[in-house]
């Protein structure tokens, strides 16, 4: 067996759909201290031509390395998009080695999920099970947590978080995927409960409407969306932060 130096490893879930995950993903791309890739394992409801996530993320972030693995035309589950599209089911072993390839060559690999992180990327395999093979114990490597700020939102990230840990990885901490101008009284005690009732940290805050701000305006006030300290865990200023056996 062979070992090699990785960077850290960050998978972005969300406790459901339309949490923010993408512009989450976006802005820590444009935060993060050193290179960065971001890999899509599985997007669904896009054509063959058409831009999707990473996309988004490249105009938001700028240049990042972006990689996606598989694509399904209907807004569907990849498991059944990809039944009903009659094409071959997303195959783990493809996403881990994708994962993998990426993290050797970037000090900060970002892996977006599709939904929460129940959802079958293909015949059984979850974000979970994909993070279970890439993610090293005992690093800065985890789950990023995007949450909605609302009601509901203390159950869903409760939920998510007891799967997570029940599979034996780390959360990295919760993002609040939009935060209003005018936060109504749940949304603000939300804020302080989700810490409680989960431990773990939030870690960012990204503004409502934030993906509709000037790509280089996205860029300089990333940054400040997230908790500074945490940025700094992420990308180690040795360079050879771990050294994994495969």
């Amino acid at each position: 067996m062979s070992t090699r130096t990785r960077g850290t490893v960050l998978a972005v879930t969300g406790t459901s759909t339309d949490v923010g995950k993408t512009v989450a993903t976006a802005a820590l791309a444009a935060a993060a201290r050193g290179s960065t890739a971001v890999c899509k394992p599985v997007q669904t409801g896009i054509g063959h031509d058409e831009p999707g996530d990473l996309a988004e993320v490249r105009r938001l972030a700028g240049d990042v390395t972006a990689v996606e693995l598989y694509r399904y035309p209907e807004p569907l589950a990849p498991d059944t998009a990809a039944r009903r599209a009659g094409m071959p089911l997303a195959d783990p072993t493809v996403i881990v080695r994708g994962v993998d390839d990426l993290a050797v060559s970037h000090d900060l690999t970002l892996v977006e999920g599709a939904g929460g992180v129940l959802v079958r990327l293909g015949e059984s395999a979850t974000i979970l099970d994909i993070a279970a093979a890439t993610l090293a114990p005992d690093t800065a490597d985890g789950l990023l947590i995007v949450v909605a700020p609302g009601l509901g939102a203390l159950n869903h990230a409760e939920l998510t978080v007891g799967a997570v840990r029940a599979r034996g990885l780390r959360p990295a901490g919760l993002v609040i995927g939009w935060w209003p101008d005018d936060p109504d009284l749940a949304m603000r005690c939300n804020r302080t409960d989700l810490p409680r009732v989960t431990g773990v940290p939030v870690v960012g805050v990204l503004p409502a409407g934030a993906a509709s701000l000037a790509p280089a305006d996205f860029r300089s006030r990333a940054s400040s969306w997230f908790d500074d300290e945490w940025l700094t865990t992420l990308s180690p200023t040795c360079p050879e932060q771990l050294v994994r056996t495969p």
